[in-house]
């Protein structure tokens, strides 16, 4: 079973996966369990190198329902003899869907942060994300966590530059970070506020996974 249901927008709990769990107590029970999680448990990482292994350290109320999905998630499985298996998952991409690329963020000329005050951000090809989830589904072991992001390392304003080139649009303005609480909403300094580079080596190792879209740029390229 995958479950890719994000938690409420409210709370510090997450009513939808206690609501699936109790569901299954009642039900077959499946042989295992893949839970959809976010990289965003690790917190501010102050662009460290990030491996599954690594303390979690959720700064935000979205991040703290996830972590406590996982809890439930684990405590379910050990308690029913399922096995699950948890994927931390980056920002998702998808060209091919509205939404799902940076080009709407472009066109409303949404600042950046200037180098100096940049995040490192990490990204996944949605087609990617479907073949890692299944992956993870059939040959991930009991209890395991994986990183689901790409091999991009890129400063936030730098993937947005990027994306902007390959576009044919102009590049966002920078601002200092002493300026962008006045200028950015809430949620996007919350992810400016944050900054981790993924390991994905254990995804590869373990799930034997083999990235179509190993970078933003082979994932953004028009067609």
């Amino acid at each position: 079973m995958l479950h890719l249901a994000p938690p409420a927008s409210e709370g510090w709990a997450d009513a939808r996966t206690q609501a699936l769990l109790g569901v299954l107590r009642l039900r077959t029970k499946p042989q295992a369990l893949v839970y959809g999680s976010t990289s965003g448990v690790y917190g501010d990482c102050r662009g460290e190198r990030v491996m599954e292994t690594r303390r979690l350290d959720p700064n935000t109320p979205r991040a703290q329902r996830r972590v406590y999905a996982e809890t439930l998630v684990r405590h379910w499985g050990r308690a029913a003899g399922v096995s699950t298996r948890l994927l931390r998952i980056p920002g998702i991409y998808a060209p091919d869907r509205d939404g799902g690329t940076p080009r709407e963020r472009l066109l409303k000329g949404t600042p950046v942060l200037e180098t100096q005050d940049d995040v490192y951000t990490n990204h996944i090809h949605a087609d990617d994300l479907a073949r890692i989830c299944l992956r993870a589904l059939w040959r991930g072991g009991p209890g395991r966590v994986f990183n689901a992001n790409d091999d991009t390392e890129l400063l936030m304003g730098d993937y947005f530059d990027l994306a902007a080139d390959l576009y044919g649009l102009p590049r966002p303005p920078r601002l200092p970070r002493s300026t962008a609480q006045q200028k950015l909403s809430i949620m996007l300094l919350s992810f400016m506020s944050e900054s981790r580079r993924l390991d994905n080596r254990r995804m590869k190792r373990e799930l034997g996974v083999r990235l179509r879209y190993p970078t933003v740029h082979s994932g953004l390229m028009p067609k």
